[in-house]
């Protein structure tokens, strides 16, 4: 009986097999050759991106690279954004009618104002180095300690702050209120008119305007594999094989992280005269483990912004990456592999309002 219970069982089988296999494999056809287009689309679009450099060959490919290219298209009230642009070049915002956001947040200059330290109401000097407020929209938090949480609250405290502009909202409010454009100005963008709050806006609208997409880097990511040279590609190469870019990723290549300066050796030691803005992070939190702790910088526009690092002690990007490479990697690197990733950081100066930095 169980015989022919499985002859019959395996007769019913070989029916279901003729008349099914053929359809699934014809079903199967155009998805295999999608597969297979796609698989060839992605192997030589990676084989395209190889480069010769010295006899060796370096295989760089665009497919899901750590580093993401910048969206030239924005979303932003331009009325907005005009009447932050004013406000950022108004010194009035300073207790001295003397100092503006644009005092050290130069747009001629990579954004920066090129000092070791800037120069604030009465000759006060900061306590830190000036970050570039380029694409600072990007960054997850502001200022060198992460100490604000949005461009809003940056603004706040800068205009506050003793070593800066020195001011208070009373004071800057009452400046405003007499000026006919600004009264104006805010009345067609805020129903309520001239606000603290609405003035820490505008700017940092403004300030999120601030992006310099269509750097060479940048190309190179969208698919032009001619934006960067042979050795550039070689640098990028580098970058990420010595692991610079574990820290360095991201549309900014930076500013989403904190990291301790110091991994592996003791930088602050090593270089002495330990000062309050030196504890970074732990000056927000007041924990142990954030002590020398900071928001890791881009490297975007990282050419026109010297002097480097939050103690502004690094003079030009070579020192830069050498005291990175001995600090954090725990890596002594050659000359050659420093030009290199100096040659790949050249092409990440972007554009901006449609012009090279």
């Amino acid at each position: 009986m169980s015989f022919y219970l499985s002859q019959r069982l395996i007769r019913r089988f070989s029916i279901i097999l003729v008349v099914i296999l053929p359809l699934a494999i014809a079903l199967a056809k155009p998805f295999a050759k999608q597969s297979s287009a796609f698989w060839q689309q992605t192997h030589l679009r990676q084989q395209s991106q190889i480069a010769i450099v010295d006899n060796r060959v370096t295989q760089v490919s665009t497919v899901n690279e750590p580093i993401q290219p910048i969206n030239s298209k924005l979303e932003l009230a331009r009325t907005k954004v005009a009447l932050g642009d004013k406000l950022f070049h108004e010194p009035q915002l300073s207790h001295t009618n003397t100092i503006s956001c644009a005092s050290c947040h130069n747009l001629t200059t990579g954004g920066v104002d090129r000092l070791v330290r800037s120069v604030g109401v009465n000759g006060v000097v900061s306590s830190a180095n000036t970050p570039t407020v380029f694409n600072s929209g990007f960054n997850f938090r502001q200022d060198w300690n992460g100490q604000f949480d949005s461009l809003e609250a940056h603004v706040n405290g800068a205009i506050q702050k003793t070593e800066t502009m020195a001011s208070s909202w009373d004071e800057i409010i009452g400046k405003l209120k007499r000026s006919p454009f600004y009264a104006k100005a805010f009345s067609k963008i805020y129903e309520d008119g001239i606000t603290s709050d609405n003035v820490a806006d505008a700017i940092a609208t403004f300030e999120r305007s601030l992006t310099t997409p269509n750097s060479r880097f940048d190309k190179f990511l969208r698919g032009d594999v001619n934006a960067i040279t042979a050795e550039e590609k070689e640098g990028y190469r580098r970058f990420k094989t010595y692991g610079c870019v574990s820290c360095h990723q991201g549309v900014n290549v930076g500013g989403n992280l904190f990291q301790k300066f110091g991994i592996m050796g003791d930088y602050f030691s090593d270089r002495g005269n330990i000062t309050e803005a030196d504890f970074g992070r732990f000056n927000v939190t007041g924990k142990a483990e954030d002590r020398y702790v900071f928001k890791v910088p881009t490297l975007r526009n990282i050419t026109l912004t010297a002097p480097y690092f939050h103690d502004g002690s690094a003079e030009t990007l070579e020192q830069a990456i050498a005291i990175m490479a001995k600090y954090q990697l725990g890596r002594e690197l050659s000359k050659e592999t420093i030009d290199f990733i100096i040659k790949f950081l050249t092409t990440l100066t972007g554009e901006y309002q449609g012009k090279p930095l």
